[in-house]
């Protein structure tokens, strides 16, 4: 079965893991994640993952009631290494070989990173899970998720969302939004589209690595784009 990329870096939300709770982690969610990557890496897929912190705090929450934005990054970036461990834990019961590697270090819980340890730790077949955002704050983990799939060389940037690809509006609020099967970097900069920061977009397109949106809940779906099925946009020079 043909592969359209063999080296990937996944794009999870905090959001994601907390499935129809408020807050937190559901670990019914976390476990059925870990499956489809599972389910990618047996195809022979090497696989990175960047996760959010958003289901347990975001730093920007606190800047808007008057806080201290740098403070609040810090905040935002240990809930990262929070779902990092849940994920690691969620694989490791599907006997999937699994590292976090953190921007910030904290050795008694995980590897700190460093571009040289993830690179041998992806050749060793295990799946690296990337923590602590890029260890510096005003930058979200959509840009942390860019940065490490830069370092790793990888040949794609999956963005797991809540919709099947990148659409003109929310469809969610606006039911004729239009969707898009392929835009290039630049359109999705020029028309304002919401998919990543600009920052990340930005480095994506310098680096010549597509972005492939899809939808984060559709089960398998992420092995199904990688074999050329499933639904998506991708995003290309």
């Amino acid at each position: 079965m043909a592969i359209r990329f063999t080296r990937v870096l996944l794009k999870v939300s905090g959001e994601a893991l907390m499935g129809g709770q408020g807050f937190g982690i559901d670990v019914a969610v976390a476990d059925r994640i870990a499956a489809d990557i599972k389910e990618a890496r047996d195809l022979g897929v090497e696989i990175s993952v960047v996760i959010g912190g958003g289901n347990i705090f975001r730093g920007v929450a606190v800047a808007s009631k008057g806080g201290d934005r740098v403070t609040g990054d810090h905040m935002g970036m240990l809930a990262t290494v929070i779902n990092a461990m849940a994920l690691r834990t969620s694989l490791t019961k599907l006997g999937v070989d699994a590292i976090v590697l953190s921007a910030i270090a904290m050795p008694e819980l995980c590897e700190s990173f460093s571009q040289r340890a993830a690179l041998a730790h992806a050749s060793a077949g295990r799946v690296v899970i990337f923590a602590g955002g890029t260890g510096n704050p005003f930058f979200t983990t959509d840009s942390a998720a860019a940065l490490r799939a830069a370092e790793m060389g990888a040949t794609a940037l999956f963005k797991g969302t809540q919709v099947d690809g990148i659409y003109s509006a929310d469809p969610k609020l606006v039911p004729d939004a239009t969707r898009f099967d392929q835009l290039t970097h630049d359109e999705v900069l020029s028309k304002g589209l919401a998919v990543m920061d600009v920052t990340a977009v930005a480095l994506a397109r310098e680096n010549h690595i597509p972005i492939v949106v899809f939808s984060l809940h559709e089960k398998g779906e992420f092995a199904r784009i990688l074999t050329g099925g499933g639904r998506s946009t991708i995003v290309t020079d």
